[in-house]
């Protein structure tokens, strides 16, 4: 990225100065103001975080007062096949535990790779419509936080988003220190809105969405067993058909579905998916057993329609597989 645009252009920006000593905000303010942040974690960073049954969460969320809440070992932020690790307290609660979780994930780090980590990378999950508080008018807010904790900060790229995803990345990079200065000075920008704590409610699972990846190639998620498939161009995840349905263009997406899961969309004598089809006003086709996503036995389920049409039956496939996977009886 061309370092000359200006961060409103680019909404993203390096360091340029030594960092501030200025306070985040009063002390006062950050023992009773309510915040939550989530960010990305790697699988194997989860378990030092879990700890043998539960003791070092534990340990870490008595030392600072915040919740620690992470994502089950097969639910990933779509696009990575990292977990979502999620903080909530007060604000000095949550740098705390950040705090604690990044120190004892750089420290597994130095010790498999034997470096020490002078420059780390920590990925936000912020939702779309608090990202315009972290940029300001202009970039200016960012380029504060940037000039302030002489941490790189950057958000993925609006036309990188994926379908039904309503989450943009917030890429810090720089030392622990500045990574903590930046997140102190973002968790304290968001507890500002009122609205940003019902974000700390949301589920931490996300549908088994397709999308491009940021900054990779195509490929189609799966999210009941984890990983990502990459697809290399060979199934595209989001088309624009040149035919025209009432309320817009047509377009395609295909989701890959594990084949356990496909009678639980069809339903008995296909009631389930005409359902679907009917309410979403889509058209859904399945692949036949064997067609499968390569490297894999999940089948390919390709909804078309309008873009609304399309996302509704997305999220109703997602919730049937998500019921049939449920150990719950009652699901």
């Amino acid at each position: 990225m061309d370092s000359s645009r200006s961060p409103e252009l680019s909404e993203s920006c390096s360091p340029r100065s030594p960092p501030a000593a200025a306070p985040v905000s009063s002390p006062e303010h950050m023992d009773k103001a309510s915040a939550s942040i989530r960010f990305l974690i790697t699988n194997a960073g989860a378990g030092s975080v879990i700890g043998k049954g539960g003791a070092t969460i534990n340990e870490f969320q008595s030392q600072s007062g915040a919740r620690i809440q992470l994502s089950r070992n097969h639910e990933f932020f779509p696009g990575t096949s990292d977990r979502i690790i999620a903080l909530s307290g007060t604000i000095k609660e949550v740098l705390t535990a950040f705090h604690l979780i990044l120190s004892k994930i750089l420290s597994e780090a130095e010790k498999d790779t034997g470096q020490d980590m002078k420059s780390n990378q920590v990925r936000l999950v912020v939702p779309n419509a608090a990202c315009g508080a972290i940029i300001g008018r202009g970039g200016a807010t960012i380029k504060s936080f940037v000039e302030d904790s002489n941490a790189s900060i950057k958000l993925s790229p609006l036309d990188q988003s994926i379908p039904g995803v309503n989450d943009r990345i917030v890429s810090i990079v720089g030392s622990l220190d500045q990574q903590l200065r930046a997140v102190a000075l973002v968790i304290s920008k968001l507890a500002e809105d009122p609205n940003y704590s019902h974000f700390a409610s949301t589920s931490l699972s996300y549908p088994a969405f397709p999308a491009m990846g940021y900054g990779g190639a195509p490929y189609l998620r799966n999210g009941m067993n984890g990983g990502n498939i990459r697809m290399k161009g060979v199934i595209p995840t989001m088309q624009t058909l040149p035919s025209v349905l009432p309320g817009g263009p047509s377009t395609s997406i295909t989701l890959s579905i594990p084949d356990e899961h496909v009678g639980a969309i069809v339903g008995r004598g296909g009631k389930i998916i005409t359902e679907i089809q009917q309410s979403s006003g889509t058209r859904i086709k399945i692949s036949d057993r064997g067609d499968y996503v390569p490297s894999t036995t999940n089948r390919k389920v390709t909804i078309t329609g309008t873009a609304e049409g399309v996302r509704q039956a997305q999220q109703l496939v997602s919730q049937r597989v998500q019921q049939n996977s449920s150990p719950d009886p009652e699901r």
